[in-house]
């Protein structure tokens, strides 16, 4: 009856309404229902896409996921050698870069080849997936418009008590 995705609902004051009816006059009731049933779409968890996503080409997304991977991976090592705290550590293997922030937590970042997005995972902010944006140069996360790098800039800045800035802007840039 409702295509789908749709769904028929009824708002907390119709249900208010509807409880109150008398149901003396039978013949009312079928209209009664019907102005209280109001269709409606579910709600999102999250909002919709805020970027206009690019289409690169697989090969294009290699290179630049390469590229940031690489470049996340030297930064990384320089931050954490300025840190100097023995328990931070930062790996790269098979395309999965983890870095260990000791007591604050352990990012997991990687390639999603199939989806051509890079996946991470923040112990402060959770899961996100960042599409190439080519107008912006960079990698964003479609339901907020924020890219990798300004995430992990800010949330790293806070863990480690410092001005943070890992060098991903401009990525095409990079690519040989």
């Amino acid at each position: 009856m409702f295509p789908r995705g749709i769904q028929r609902t009824i708002c907390r004051p119709c249900m208010t309404a509807l409880q109150r009816t008398s149901w003396s006059n039978i013949s009312a009731r079928p209209r009664t229902v019907q102005r209280l049933i109001h269709v409606s779409r579910p709600l999102m968890a999250t909002p919709p896409p805020m970027v206009k996503v690019s289409d690169v080409s697989t090969e294009r997304y290699h290179q630049l996921s390469d590229v940031t991977m690489d470049t996340l991976l030297v930064s990384l090592e320089t931050l954490l050698d300025d840190v100097g705290n023995l328990e931070y550590e930062v790996e790269y293997s098979s395309g999965v870069l983890t870095l260990n922030l000791a007591d604050k937590g352990t990012y997991v970042i990687n390639k999603q080849p199939p989806n051509k997005q890079i996946w991470l995972s923040s112990p402060f902010s959770g899961p996100k997936r960042y599409d190439y944006v080519a107008e912006d140069d960079g990698w964003y996360y479609l339901r907020d418009g924020q890219s990798i790098e300004t995430l992990l800039d800010e949330e790293l800045g806070k863990a480690l008590n410092r001005k943070v800035k890992l060098g991903l802007e401009e990525i095409s840039s990079k690519v040989a």
